[in-house]
């Protein structure tokens, strides 16, 4: 009977070891293949000043930061809270460094973040995160965008999921200039917003909150044909072209995303881009391209992946111009969502390459020797001890291990030895 209650605190995640093998090994394979496209490697404290992590934050954020409470307060302690994202450290950051950095610092980060929302199913109050942004000062060249953007898209690929991967993207300078250019620029905060939920309501409801805010039947069916405006490149930026939009904002958005969508198709990533506007990102700091990845096959379980160009990251913290482009991958839902929909069904691994398995005490030695060898190799192996029966020690590695090796007082004194694979059943001499 249970002295307390052990079960662990809502919104966190607590695997078993094979589980936990399959997220350690998504993890690696996504900071794998950040470093290959040359993202450098940082790690930001789990705690920083509350006056950082609100310099931007405000609203909901606020009410979800973790406050960090000690029983002994010193003058400058007084006030932490746990990282909610590694946006704002990565702010403070280059802000902190910048001196001692290259730029366009091409970095990435993998941690654990903390947001006291509403834990639900596949949300989560304790996750990790997979970032990579370029941070340029004072000017970023947009071709950054479609790096990011093909590093990520690059990073799902890997994963072999036998699904497609679909990058959906838009610039908000679009909508931005179309809103100028019709002296809407005061409903501007609310049309985002609105456009941002725009696919969690039916379509009628989109429609009745545009005329809510104030909107215009001409302005509202003009919002409307515009956000359902998607597909590949070439037909979208020729529709667009079309609305005759003369506004200068309207025309760098549109000749950035035609760029950014360009560079995408040259590495040959056509077939898992599309230009969709109803993607604009919640997010306000986002000033160009935003981007947000979706499995077609499984778009009940929402985006996998998001991000976008922001032209200042250190507005808040310093008067020099950091503009920049990253993009995120929630690793801890990502896993949750992959694992619900059986999409890693046939990546998980044994946990172990090696069991050795020495008959009595006399061989442990020797046993020793083998799996130090071999662990020399690069290769993860354990001894079973004990004195259980052959068949029952084989039964506990069967569950752990790929390979078993028996060794014996004959293989002891003649070093021959064999490995029987757990998953074929074959036998082979090691070499």
């Amino acid at each position: 009977m249970k002295k307390i209650n052990t079960s662990k605190v809502s919104g966190t995640q607590e695997l078993l070891p094979k589980e936990q093998a399959l997220f350690n090994q998504l993890r690696d394979n996504i900071n794998t293949v950040y470093k290959r496209h040359g993202f450098l490697t940082i790690e930001t404290p789990h705690l920083e000043r509350t006056e950082i992590l609100l310099a931007k934050a405000g609203g909901d954020t606020e009410k979800q930061i973790y406050k960090v409470v000690k029983t002994a307060e010193t003058a400058d302690e007084s006030d932490q809270a746990l990282r909610f994202d590694h946006t704002v450290p990565l702010a403070r950051y280059i802000v902190e460094h910048e001196s001692n950095l290259i730029f366009p610092f091409k970095v990435s980060q993998t941690g654990i973040n903390f947001r006291g929302e509403r834990a639900q199913k596949g949300r989560f109050r304790e996750f990790y995160q997979c970032d990579v942004d370029i941070i340029g000062r004072n000017y970023l060249p947009i071709a950054y965008d479609a790096d990011v953007i093909a590093t990520l898209l690059d990073t799902f690929i890997s994963f072999n999921l036998n699904t497609p991967i679909l990058a959906r993207i838009n610039n908000r300078k679009i909508l931005t200039g179309l809103l100028q250019a019709f002296n809407l620029e005061d409903k501007s905060k609310d049309i985002y917003s609105i456009i941002d939920h725009s696919e969690k309501v039916p379509p009628e409801k989109t429609k009745a909150n545009f005329i809510e805010i104030g909107l215009s039947e001409k302005d509202t069916t003009m919002l409307l044909d515009l956000i359902n405006i998607n597909g590949d490149r070439s037909l979208v930026i020729e529709k667009l072209n079309n609305l005759n939009i003369t506004n200068e904002t309207f025309k760098t958005g549109l000749a950035e995303l035609n760029e950014v969508l360009s560079l995408l198709e040259a590495q040959n990533l056509g077939d898992n881009i599309s230009i969709d506007l109803k993607v604009v990102r919640g997010l306000d700091y986002y000033t160009g391209t935003v981007f947000e990845f979706i499995l077609p096959e499984y778009k009940s379980i929402g985006s996998v992946c998001g991000g976008g160009r922001y032209e200042n990251l250190t507005s808040y913290f310093s008067d020099q111009s950091f503009p920049g482009v990253g993009g995120s991958i929630g690793l801890t839902r990502l896993f949750y969502v992959l694992n619900e929909n059986n999409l890693l069904k046939n990546q998980a691994e044994p946990l172990l390459d090696y069991a050795i398995i020495p008959i009595s005490k006399s061989e442990y030695e020797y046993s020793e020797t083998v799996a130090k060898q071999l662990r020399n190799q690069n290769f993860t192996v354990m001894v079973v001890y004990g004195d259980k029966k052959l068949g029952d020690k084989l039964s506990y590695v069967a569950k752990l291990t790929k390979n078993a090796i028996v060794i014996g007082e004959e293989e002891t004194k003649t070093k021959k030895l064999k490995v029987k694979n757990l998953l074929t059943g074959d036998i082979t001499n090691l070499e």
